[in-house]
């Protein structure tokens, strides 16, 4: 819904160019982390009950694509990162789907405003309308500190796994963000979700939560 506006106004929002990360694993920048580059797999699970409601509504959105490549993640392409996830967050008001729907759970691309997974339709979608694969950009729930129920997307490359926030404009390898991971879409077929730890074998935590609002 923002595509063709996007790179003007992200023109203006972040001006400064930015350097591919040290999280690319140059040898003269030790990362954080760098010994667990990717988030472990521990079989499948059950989906969030919100995604298998999108995917109703959403087929297109949600059909195999028949790859498991992860992005090569090159200077140009971390800046686009960069770029989508801070004007995603600038642009989305957060607001709980109780708040927003008047419903406990339900996922959307937002207009002006949503919750946590929302964010994340948002960015996947910009993301790959800038060529980036689309089996590369996982929607991902965790726990955050406070043990509440959150959405990210984890874009899994070439160099590592990261996850894009609506809570900071920062992206972070998945080892330096404080959460505890408990499952992703998978690569190779969306509608397919994959723990990401043992707890996340058996968890039905949805990933709206009221500090989103």
């Amino acid at each position: 819904m923002f595509a063709g506006i996007l790179g003007t106004v992200v023109a203006g929002l972040i001006s400064v160019a930015v350097a591919a990360p040290a999280a690319a694993g140059t040898a003269d920048n030790p990362v954080a982390g760098k010994d667990r580059p990717y988030a472990p797999v521990y079989g499948r699970t059950l989906p969030p009950i919100g995604f298998v409601d999108f995917c109703a509504r959403n087929k297109k959105q949600c059909e195999p694509l028949g790859s498991s490549r992860r992005a090569s993640l090159t200077e140009s392409r971390w800046t686009t990162l960069r770029q989508v996830n801070a004007y995603v967050n600038s642009s989305i008001e957060p607001v709980s789907d109780q708040d927003l729907y008047a419903v406990p759970e339900r996922w959307d691309y937002p207009v002006d405003a949503g919750a946590c997974e929302d964010y994340v339709l948002l960015k996947k979608r910009q993301l790959e309308q800038r060529a980036f694969p689309g089996e590369s950009l996982l929607i991902t729930v965790v726990l955050d500190e406070a043990g509440e129920g959150h959405a990210v997307l984890m874009v899994t490359t070439d160099q590592g796994d990261f996850v894009l926030d609506n809570r900071r404009n920062e992206i972070l390898r998945w080892t330096d963000t404080r959460y505890r991971f408990l499952k992703r879409q998978s690569q190779e077929d969306p509608r397919i979700w994959m723990a990401l730890s043992e707890a996340g074998k058996t968890s039905i935590v949805e990933a709206g939560a009221e500090r989103d609002k």
